[in-house]
């Protein structure tokens, strides 16, 4: 089900304050283990994702669909959680462009390529 821009903007703006609040709340136990680190690598991507998704959106609003977003937020976590969230986040950034792109494709007429022979014409 798709929702407007600005829905989106709220839904995905939401999401990520209260992902990083309870990652912040819980950043004691991420660290306690090897798995849970990976875990706050995992929410990492996904706030990553969510903030990327609002910001775009934001943009989008203020400044119109031909708008880009031009940021790359960096990870200031435990360093292998870090790692794993830029794994997860380089494919996810794969998938969804991938999706966009096939959502969001603008069709173009086909290019008539002409062979670099010319006919003789015979008078």
């Amino acid at each position: 089900m798709a929702v407007t821009t600005g829905t989106s903007l709220l839904l995905s703006a939401f999401s990520s304050v209260l992902i990083f609040s309870g990652m912040q709340m819980f950043k004691p136990w991420f660290s306690s283990s090897q798995l849970h680190t990976l875990l706050g690598g995992y929410l990492g991507s996904l706030l990553f994702i969510l903030f990327l998704t609002a910001l775009g959106n934001l943009e989008t609003c203020l400044f119109g669909k031909s708008f880009q977003v031009k940021l790359f937020p960096e990870a200031t976590i435990h360093r292998v959680c870090g790692t794993s969230c830029l794994l997860i986040s380089l494919c996810a950034l794969y998938y969804m462009n991938r999706y966009s792109q096939k959502i969001h494709v603008t069709h173009t007429a086909p290019v008539v390529v002409q062979s670099g022979k010319k006919k003789k014409h015979v008078s």
